[in-house]
């Protein structure tokens, strides 16, 4: 998985200037995507099971992320991952989102291959296109 990808989607969510609390909504909104697009590969606690997995190993490199994992409500676990988030600058909330997301996406992969996460996630990591200028955008005030 490209890691490029998943932080030009988290910003692009987030939008321009955004602040870590947005960064933190970006963030939990694309997990939410990812999860309902693999419940139906692997179930709902595959994808619990892969996330807090993921959470553990980027809490190495990024130990803010540390928080307790043995409740088993997910729910509680995101709350309190957007919270984190948000208490950050935007750059270090983007950053931990990013490798974040890259664990998961890598995990993932490991279990059921590079090719199916792809075509599985890709919608994802593509940001949608960007809509044509309406009419009333191209045409200059006062003609």
């Amino acid at each position: 998985m490209n890691h490029e990808a998943i932080r030009r989607t988290l910003a692009h969510r987030a939008g321009d200037g955004a602040d870590a609390s947005a960064v933190a909504e970006a963030t939990i909104s694309t997990w939410h995507q990812a999860a309902v697009r693999l419940a139906p590969v692997i179930g709902a606690q595959g994808v619990d099971v892969l996330f807090r997995r993921s959470l553990h190993l980027t809490k190495s490199t990024i130990p803010w992320l540390t928080m307790a994992m043995d409740d088993g409500d997910c729910a509680a676990l995101l709350a309190t991952l957007q919270a984190r988030l948000a208490e950050r600058e935007a750059a270090a909330a983007l950053e931990a989102s990013r490798a974040l997301l890259a664990n998961f996406t890598e995990l993932l992969a490991s279990l059921i291959g590079k090719s199916l996460t792809e075509r599985l996630l890709a919608p994802i990591w593509t940001p949608p296109p960007r809509s044509p200028p309406s009419i009333e955008e191209e045409t200059p005030h006062g003609q």
